[in-house]
């Protein structure tokens, strides 16, 4: 169960439309490595963590991604209000415009529309928290390449740096998690060794881990 408090975690206040600048903050909202997916990824993989450490960091991070995509869809929809159809054609917003008119709906900066396999979750701790480490060197990529776009422009600008700097954020608590992982590790988990599969001798005495 959440507590839902009505605001955002940073505030936005963008008072320009920009077609073009939306469809490059989009991609975070329903891009390979935005915040739709991480939000979904965390969520799911949590329940195949072994400790509570970690499924806590899973359940928290999972949840403030889902304060990221509010974030996300009310910097484009601000973006992207009161536009002229001028602004929509020259923009190159149009195809976009025609199939959603103006509404927030989840695609990438390229036009793909958000799959969800663009996330895993394997079911495997360790394989879980590798992805996840990944996932926000990704996201952090993909607001340094949104930033070099938007620096001139505070009112943009800030709130992606916000942004950026929470991605960093997860990404050593990931951190945290994967070693509270690795301090439990047994033949349950295939990452580790495992004599069934990593012993040619078969045996699984101590010599050999």
């Amino acid at each position: 169960m959440w507590n839902y408090e009505k605001r955002l975690q940073y505030p936005i206040n963008i008072k320009t439309p920009n077609a073009k600048i939306a469809q490059y903050i989009m991609s975070q909202y329903g891009g390979p490595d935005g915040e739709i997916g991480a939000s979904m990824r965390y969520l799911s993989q949590r329940f195949a963590m072994p400790n509570r450490t970690a499924m806590a960091v899973l359940n928290d991070v999972g949840t403030e991604e889902l304060a990221h995509l509010e974030m996300v869809s009310t910097m484009v929809h601000q973006l992207t209000r009161d536009l002229s159809m001028e602004e929509i054609e020259k923009s190159g917003f149009g195809n976009y415009y025609i199939d959603h008119t103006v509404g927030v709906w989840p695609q990438a900066a390229g036009n793909i529309p958000f799959n969800a396999c663009e996330f895993q979750s394997k079911g495997d701790p360790i394989t879980d928290l590798h992805e996840d480490l990944a996932a926000e060197q990704k996201a952090r990529s993909t607001y340094d390449n949104i930033l070099r776009v938007v620096k001139d422009i505070p009112e943009i600008a800030d709130p992606i740096k916000f942004l950026r700097a929470r991605e960093i954020v997860h990404y050593q608590r990931f951190g945290e998690a994967l070693r509270s992982v690795q301090e439990q590790l047994d033949a349950k988990n295939f990452y580790a060794f495992n004599p069934s599969f990593d012993n040619p001798c078969k045996a699984s005495c101590k010599d050999c881990r």
